[in-house]
């Protein structure tokens, strides 16, 4: 399919306000699309049918589905980067930091409660919101691709929910048979490209509670687990501490469960679980909605070669076909509505935890979606 037939189709689909879904994973040339061909609003709470999801922070609220037999998929490879036009206007206003003072003083009253024993970490998070005008969501996508290849990038838009958009380097977890990946992602500062990267004990410890919460988690339906190193990776203008996480799951274990056992993550919620997400739905004040739950592909069937030998046409023939669900955690994101771009941005808390540092942290956050919309 020709590159500018591919998004002219996505562009259509929003002007006549059906629901579609663009967006390329990390290190990946390939962007696919999802497009309905009704505006009806599916959702799901088995996790059972096949398609593209988008899930909230509470799971309580709506799990938006995009039904494989009611969407037309399309795919493209895109190695160079894409021709961009006028997208729309970007207009910063006064509301940039309003909230400063807000948000301090929940960051001062997570860790009270931290302190006093009732949580080991919470994650508290704000909105920034800025004037758009005309904006055309499918150009505001190809800035994101263009400009982070190491993210989820996508767009996302129902006309009974919103347009959302967002680069997420998180993966919450992806299935492939019985193999389950995952990745321990937290610990957050500034990308100043210097040849050796030093983290305080506040971030090494973050980060570890989510490696320890993601083992807990999955061990009733793991037969085997195995963690990788600490690294550092790039995300954007961010650096950020991660793990990789493998297991083979038994056969009686089904993706709802998996779901309920690490989402949310310490990572967007804290630690224990219960208490930081009561804390977060008491405190914050606002909804999150969409923001730092998860998307990605549901359920779908891959068939693979058992035979890499290509000579071998015969062996060939026999394939594997496996079920496979790519989900990632809705970060460095943002939802235009009402001619604003409301981005949500947050950072995790602990006994360690300098609130003007938080909010520091919060505003370094922004420019992922400043880097697009600005």
């Amino acid at each position: 399919m020709e590159i500018n037939s591919f998004f002219e189709a996505l562009e259509h689909q929003y002007n006549k306000q059906l629901p579609f879904v663009v967006y390329s994973r990390p290190i990946n040339s390939i962007i696919n699309s999802w497009l309905q061909s009704d505006n009806r609003l599916h959702t799901t709470t088995t996790f059972t049918e096949s398609g593209f999801v988008f899930a909230p922070f509470n799971l309580s609220n709506k799990t938006v589905l995009f039904p494989k037999d009611n969407c037309e998929f399309r795919s493209i490879e895109s190695k160079a980067k894409i021709e961009l036009k006028d997208w729309g206007q970007f207009v910063p206003t006064d509301s940039d930091f309003i909230n400063k003072k807000d948000h301090l003083d929940l960051v001062l009253k997570g860790i009270s409660d931290i302190e006093d024993g009732y949580l080991e970490k919470v994650v508290l998070s704000r909105i920034e919101a800025f004037k758009l005008k005309n904006v055309n969501p499918v150009e505001v996508f190809k800035r994101l691709y263009n400009t982070y290849k190491n993210a989820m990038v996508y767009c996302w838009y129902h006309p009974k929910v919103g347009l959302w958009l967002g680069a997420t380097p998180e993966l919450l977890f992806k299935v492939e048979g019985q193999q389950l990946t995952t990745i321990a992602l937290a610990g957050t500062q500034p990308n100043n490209n210097a040849s050796q990267v030093k983290w305080a004990n506040k971030e090494i410890d973050e980060q570890q509670i989510v490696v320890d919460y993601i083992i807990h988690q999955i061990k009733p339906y793991a037969k085997s687990i195995n963690v990788s190193e600490v690294e550092t990776i790039s995300a954007g203008s961010l650096l950020h501490l991660k793990s990789r996480i493998t297991s083979r799951v038994d056969d009686n274990a089904n993706l709802r469960s998996i779901i309920e056992a690490l989402h949310p993550t310490p990572a967007v919620c804290g630690f224990p679980k219960q208490g930081s997400k009561a804390f977060i739905l008491e405190y914050e004040n606002y909804d999150r909605e969409y923001y730092t739950g998860f998307l990605g592909e549901l359920n779908l069937k891959q068939s693979k070669s058992r035979n890499t030998n290509r000579r071998n046409v015969e062996n060939n023939a026999y394939a594997v076909v496996k079920t496979q669900s790519n989900f990632y955690v809705n970060l460095r994101c943002a939802q235009i509505k009402d001619e604003k771009a409301l981005i949500y941005v947050g950072g995790g808390i602990t006994k360690d935890s300098i609130a003007e540092k938080e909010w520091e942290e919060t505003v370094s956050k922004t420019k992922t979606m400043h880097n697009v919309l600005g």
